[in-house]
């Protein structure tokens, strides 16, 4: 696991998903009033990231409408965030995911391995626990899993839902691009009922 969070290239792939997302939403027009939306990106410091490109990803892409008055603000879906968080989507699915709760030993490993500290894991931890199951989002897409994700478990059990080698990049994107709904309210939008 600790390879695949030190290889550019699926971080790359995840960069260019986010950047069709940019594309397709740069085409379209503000949802409120139908203006022209420019683009007004805002900086990321993300961590979790190959060192060598953080560059492509120190930018969260958005756009803005240009209509005065309106200037509704519109952030695409994106694989490589998870919400606000600091680190990315897939590190903290992965670390989450292999820590399966704040157990002292893993977190001691994972803070001399990544140099997380203990608080930030137990964050993460109450976060899948607390927060994410009850997400609009979550109370929606839960019933399509059969049988169904064992919520104390998350994010392992829902991971393994994707594939049971959890770990190979392309479960991990199918499982990013599932998550990405919750990265954006505009991605929220469809699931009002």
């Amino acid at each position: 696991m600790f390879k695949l969070l030190q290889n550019s290239r699926f971080f790359q792939l995840l960069f260019k998903i986010d950047c069709r997302q940019a594309q397709e939403a740069a085409q379209s027009c503000c949802r409120a009033c139908g203006g022209k939306l420019h683009r007004a990106d805002y900086p990321r410091k993300a961590r979790g990231v190959p060192h060598k490109l953080t560059e492509q990803w120190d930018r969260r892409y958005s756009f803005c409408c240009s209509t005065e008055g309106c200037r509704l603000r519109h952030t695409p879906v994106s694989v490589r965030f998870l919400g606000r968080k600091v680190y990315s989507g897939v590190f903290i699915v992965l670390i989450s995911a292999l820590m399966n709760g704040p157990n002292e030993r893993r977190a001691g490993e994972l803070h001399r391995e990544l140099g997380l500290d203990v608080r930030t894991l137990k964050r993460w931890h109450q976060w899948w626990q607390k927060e994410f199951v009850s997400t609009p989002f979550w109370r929606f897409e839960r019933s399509g899993f059969m049988p169904p994700v064992d919520e104390s478990q998350l994010p392992d059990s829902l991971l393994h839902r994707f594939g049971s080698d959890a770990c190979r990049p392309r479960r991990l994107i199918d499982m990013m691009k599932f998550l990405a709904t919750l990265t954006s309210q505009w991605g929220l939008e469809g699931l009002a009922m």
